[in-house]
């Protein structure tokens, strides 16, 4: 099976890349070679800019496959490219949407694939779901063979699954107090990159799947206070937890809030029956407690990785100076 994915060398597709490798599949990348991740052996690199028409109909001459796996789509501008780009070049196209699409906050829980898409708190996710009814629109009129996969909260060894990544466990090491949204009780799922690589290589080629779309995530649920301690366990270190409400923390920072509002500060619970009947080998075999020890070695193990974002720094110690002068106190204290 000749396969095609743009960009190839993320977080996550990094890890369908090698999976697509080992079993078998002829996998061409489509990407600038500006990552800092090796290119598995075996891949073939086409080097273009995707978002460049004339270029990549360039490198993709003559080339058509059975299945083209769009990473970086982000827009609906990205889409049409896509969907031009394609037309008659390949029998699936699957595109990587999100898992934050999914209505925020949920009205029930668990979350499955025909939940409603909404999320009025987050462009990122609005983006998302615009490209998505883009393509379901190309299934309904032109039969345009796609398929739409819902990434949650992915991670791999190089990528700290906490707002401020590396910083925040620094801050952890130092000592220093950490912000938690919320109470850290809403419910989180965390998904090891392998994992996750098992779901999306068996739905390529897959003739069940076209049409569909399908959330691919682990069946383990965590609250973020327990995410919190998990990874301070991992670093050696004791979590110095404050509590702040995500609106207090989108005043000071609308990006970061936004990320909150629009995701981490619901609770998530995933339905997952729908890729296991679509991939019966699907199965969640790396707790996020193991996952987020070689995730800590990776860093200790070169001390350039370990960089610490001043600025998030800062932002952090105004978001605590500012909700500790008017925070509720405890009685007795």
């Amino acid at each position: 099976m000749k396969v095609l994915f743009i960009g190839g060398t993320g977080v996550i597709s990094s890890a369908c890349s090698k999976l697509a490798i080992e079993r078998g599949l002829e996998l061409y990348l489509l990407n600038r070679g500006q990552s800092g991740r090796p290119v598995p052996e075996g891949a073939r690199v086409l080097h273009c800019d995707a978002r460049d028409p004339r270029s990549a109909r360039g490198a993709l001459e003559g080339l058509s496959f059975d299945a083209v796996v769009d990473w970086i789509a982000f827009t609906p501008e990205h889409i049409e490219a896509d969907l031009e780009l394609f037309r008659n070049r390949t029998r699936q196209f699957v595109f990587i949407s999100s898992a934050s699409a999914y209505q925020t906050p949920p009205a029930s829980l668990p979350v499955t694939e025909s939940t409603v898409l909404d999320n009025p708190f987050w462009q990122y996710s609005r983006n998302k779901i615009a490209c998505e009814e883009r393509l379901v629109r190309a299934y309904r009129e032109e039969k345009y063979p796609v398929t739409i996969v819902r990434p949650s909260h992915t991670y791999d060894c190089t990528a700290v699954p906490l707002d401020g990544g590396w910083t925040t466990i620094d801050r952890m090491r130092r000592g220093q107090k950490v912000i938690v949204h919320g109470d850290g009780t809403s419910l989180w799922t965390l998904t090891h990159h392998r994992d996750f690589a098992v779901g999306l290589v068996g739905l390529l080629g897959n003739s069940h799947a076209i049409g569909e779309a399908v959330h691919i995530t682990s069946d383990e649920l965590l609250n973020w206070n327990q995410i919190f301690g998990l990874v301070a366990r991992a670093a050696g270190a004791e979590p110095l937890i404050v509590h702040v409400p995500s609106d207090i923390v989108a005043a000071y920072d609308p990006d970061w809030g936004a990320g909150l509002l629009g995701d981490k500060s619901q609770s998530m619970v995933f339905d997952n029956s729908k890729i296991r009947r679509l991939v019966p080998d699907f199965v969640c075999r790396i707790p996020f407690s193991r996952g987020v020890e070689d995730t800590i070695a990776w860093y200790d193990a070169d001390p350039a990785r370990r960089k610490v974002d001043d600025k998030f720094n800062r932002t952090c110690d105004r978001i605590l100076a500012a909700w500790e002068s008017v925070r509720p106190k405890k009685s007795g204290a």
